[in-house]
């Protein structure tokens, strides 16, 4: 919790010192009235003033009971002006929390995303953020007036008859060892509660975005066991949790009312043996004594309640400081500025492993595109494809070799700027919510509408784009429900063409094409995207037949590399899959 207080900014520091002196002049004021309450239980007891020597009179109860009044409501508005300063400083603090954090996700390889995994991300930031915003709102508040109430109530009953201060130490001493008790059973079970709430955001999430699948193999009930079995364990550890905290309620109701009890007996005893002159004095002492018990005892149960909130906020302050101090694996560059070469991508004896992995995914890859070129990778689920271009885009670094683009190694460009230089389009096609416009003039494309209008003609999206209410101010919904896959492909290729990159990656992205627009897309691009390298992942040799070189995977390494007629002739693992795809006719026109 003390490395997130950093996140305060100056101001929230002054909010908290004014906190800090309000919730002091709100205890003065609250301790104050029982020594006007003291006046008035003397008066009402034919009591005499001590200054004077005289009896106390009508107007002396008018009095002290005006300042009493005064006490009450300089109280209250002392915790009025502490809960705005509390409410201000949790409220701003919290919401840089997750903007922080939000930030650094952002900054995530998508080694350090998997590690964490998207649901426990997304709990991170709003449940655990909330959790710690809530102890800091109560903290503020109970923490610190707690302790100062407690302690300045026990001075001032110090010169008090012992016997009334050792009631109030038994009540103390039993109160703090039911909290002792309750807190070692619950702390780990709060602990828990956090991961299982990860694990139900990630059943949830699962659940609702196989909804399709689901549904198509009526696995409902299956999937609906799965939950269950995940929801009755963050259930049954809520309910332990809560039943155990129960017992924190009538423990306080039985110490208070004990220690009442305990007072006006002591008192009734005391009384009986003094002399009548003591009446008054003893009389007002012990309503006294029972006002100051009470405000120990509140004192105490404020801390309770802050040990209740305390051991799950600070296990969230712990899993966010788990993502705020991870260090990220793909780090920036500084920059190279202008390069000589343009264009161009090459692999020097690259290999690549996953943090994770116990062997390389790639081994030894090296080849060279040079600018306008057309380079396609084929090979195998599992080969190694997608992963060569990722390391283009530096998602990964590589663990060997080196990756170069425009002559310099990707780890030496600042991550924008290398972005600047590709135009990427996923293997799973995403969209944003809002509209067509806002999709393919995303992040700093900057592109206007005849850019945006060429970009939806070459990606062959310009039919269905026209066919929408307001052309490309049509309605994107979230994920891009209202639009079928090879359309949503389509979009995508069409932002990263409104880029005007100078390499263009194509990650499996024709998979989701017919053969007849994959067709037209291709020819679009050669004729209207000339001079760009094109990179790009297929399974469909139809899709590469064209390209100026070809790498054949397999296990992570290269097989083959040439043109689509060398690769025939050369490779026996190009020619097996050529086989599978074309007919002999084709293989022959090829």
């Amino acid at each position: 919790m003390r490395n997130l207080l950093k996140y305060l900014k100056a101001r929230e520091w002054v909010f908290a010192l004014g906190g800090v002196i309000f919730i002091v002049l709100q205890v003065w004021l609250d301790l104050k009235m029982p020594d006007y309450m003291n006046v008035i239980s003397q008066i009402s007891q034919g009591g005499t003033n001590p200054d004077t020597g005289e009896a106390y009179v009508l107007g002396d109860i008018w009095e002290n009971g005006g300042y009493m009044l005064l006490c009450a409501l300089g109280s209250m508005l002392c915790s009025v002006i502490t809960s705005f300063f509390v409410v201000n400083i949790a409220a701003n603090f919290s919401a840089r929390l997750r903007e922080t954090l939000y930030t650094k996700v952002q900054q995530f390889s998508m080694s350090e995303i998997n590690k964490f995994s998207t649901a426990s991300l997304i709990t991170r930031s709003t449940n655990d953020v909330q959790q710690v915003q809530m102890m800091i709102t109560m903290g503020l508040q109970m923490m610190i007036k707690a302790p100062i109430t407690a302690v300045w109530a026990i001075i001032k009953i110090a010169g008090k008859e012992w016997e009334w201060s050792a009631a109030v130490a038994v009540a103390v001493s039993v109160m703090l060892l039911g909290i002792t008790v309750i807190m070692r059973l619950v702390i780990n079970k709060f602990r828990r509660l956090q991961k299982l709430t990860d694990n139900l955001n990630q059943s949830t999430r699962e659940n609702l975005s196989g909804l399709r699948v689901i549904r198509a193999y009526n696995a409902e009930k299956f999937q609906q066991e799965k939950f269950e079995v995940v929801n009755d364990e963050f259930t049954n550890t809520h309910l332990f949790t809560g039943r155990v905290m129960a017992f924190m309620g009538p423990l306080m109701s039985v110490v208070m009312n004990g220690i009442s009890l305990a007072i006006y007996w002591i008192g009734a005893v005391l009384i009986n043996r003094a002399a009548i002159m003591e009446f008054p004095q003893l009389f007002a002492d012990m309503v006294v004594f029972m006002s100051y018990g009470m405000q120990i005892i509140a004192s105490f149960m404020m801390l309770a309640m802050m040990f209740m909130i305390a051991p799950r906020a600070l296990v969230a302050a712990g899993r966010i400081n788990e993502v705020l101090d991870t260090e990220e694996s793909v780090k920036e560059g500084f920059g190279v500025g202008e390069t000589k070469e343009e264009g161009t991508v090459e692999f020097k004896s690259v290999s690549f492993r996953y943090p994770d992995g116990h062997s390389d995914v790639l081994t030894d890859i090296s080849f060279r595109a040079e600018k306008g070129q057309t380079v396609a990778f084929i090979g195998s689920t599992g080969c190694g494809k997608s992963t060569i271009v990722n390391l283009v885009s530096r998602f990964y670094d590589a663990t060997a070799g080196e990756v170069l683009v425009d002559g310099h190694n990707v780890k030496d460009y600042g991550k924008q700027e290398l972005a600047k230089k590709i135009g990427y389009v996923s293997q799973k096609a995403v969209l944003f919510s809002g509209d067509i416009r806002s999709n393919i003039d995303f992040g700093d494309n900057n592109a206007g509408d005849a850019a945006i209008l060429q970009a939806v003609e070459i990606a062959q999206s310009s039919n269905f784009v026209n066919d929408e209410k307001g052309g490309i101010d049509g309605h994107v919904a979230q994920n891009g429900a209202n639009f079928s896959g090879g359309q949503k492909q389509r979009l995508s290729i069409a932002r990263a063409l409104a880029r005007k990159a100078e390499i263009y990656i194509f990650d499996d992205t024709f998979s989701a094409l017919d053969y007849k627009t994959d067709r037209e897309l291709r020819n679009a691009l050669k004729t209207k995207m000339k001079g760009s390298t094109c990179l790009i992942v297929a399974q469909r040799i139809g899709t590469i037949i064209d390209a100026d070189q070809i790498l054949v995977l397999e296990n992570g390494r290269v097989v083959g590399k040439g043109t689509h007629k060398q690769l025939l002739a050369d490779c026996a693992v190009y020619r097996e899959i050529a086989q599978s795809q074309l007919s002999e006719e084709e293989l022959k026109n090829a």
